[in-house]
């Protein structure tokens, strides 16, 4: 059996969930062993990291990484999913805003706030997602969540549609920060259109399309995806780290790419001395 151990950048095609690409790889690959790291909704198209391999490992510290977006939105009316592709619940096309105000918001919008979660969403309460708490019309407090909002920018304001770029935290919902925006515009507005763009160093140009796939051949390694330091081992130490064992050294915390005779070997994480073994290739 042939291993495949690394990191992919997909450009998730619109009308899939994520779990959908993963599911399309699973195939392509033939291995199980795959996870993405950060659900855009099925409108959403763009930047998906998947971690295929030992690289699974790596999936927590992945998702965390900040993200970009363009999006769009539809004024005039709103939706009970927050985006197009649900039904409307209010409308009113009788409004009248400016670039000026739309610029107003975006430089006065909070840089960090408690960020209200979509109904439509797979956020669990009980046990449950949120989603199947809607789809069965049953009302539910909605959590909500403390994100960044490090930069709006207005792109496009062409009558009823805002485009704007924005760069935002993990767990950050677009569609509830356009809600958000809209309601300090008072005007309905709903999520027209949605790209990632990039998340942390990961852009949209170096991605590939899912029919691309097998032609992407170079997997992404520790040393592309991480600020990743390296370490010499010599034949001793690399027995106790074959074996699983912790290592201690009087290094700064971080990531640390093993070495042993001029390969690579294994990916550690030091903190307070202590090196944790992430994954061994």
């Amino acid at each position: 059996m042939i291993y495949i151990n690394g990191v992919l950048i997909v450009n998730k095609p619109e009308g899939l969930t994520s779990r959908d690409v993963v599911n399309v790889l699973n195939r392509k690959f033939n291995t199980k062993k795959i996870g993405h790291t950060g659900t855009l909704d099925p409108l959403a198209t763009g930047v998906l990291v998947v971690a295929i391999g030992s690289y699974t490992k790596l999936v927590n510290h992945l998702t965390s990484l900040d993200k970009e977006y363009i999006a769009e939105i539809k004024l005039g009316i709103q939706t009970d999913t927050g985006d197009i592709t649900g039904n409307i619940i209010n409308e009113e096309y009788n409004y009248d805003i400016s670039e000026k105000n739309i610029l107003d918001v975006f430089n006065d919008f909070p840089k960090e706030y408690e960020q209200t979660v979509p109904k439509y969403s797979a956020v669990k309460i009980n046990g449950k997602k949120l989603y199947e708490y809607a789809r069965e019309n049953i009302d539910v407090k909605l959590p909500t969540r403390l994100v960044n909002i490090y930069s709006l920018e207005l792109l496009e304001f062409n009558n009823d549609i805002i485009k704007f770029k924005t760069k935002v935290s993990k767990g950050t919902y677009i569609r509830s920060l356009i809600e958000d925006i809209c309601s300090k515009l008072n005007v309905y507005g709903t999520m027209e259109s949605l790209v990632r763009t990039k998340q942390g160093n990961f852009n949209i140009e170096d991605s590939c399309s899912l029919d691309e796939v097998n032609e992407c051949t170079k997997l992404l390694t520790s040393r592309d995806v991480l600020d990743v330091n390296n370490f010499e081992l010599d034949e001793y130490t690399y027995k106790l780290v074959a074996n699983g064992n912790k290592m201690n050294s009087e290094i700064s915390d971080g990531y640390y790419n093993m070495i042993y005779n001029e390969q690579d070997v294994a990916l550690y994480i030091f903190k307070n001395n202590e090196g944790r073994l992430v994954m061994f290739y």
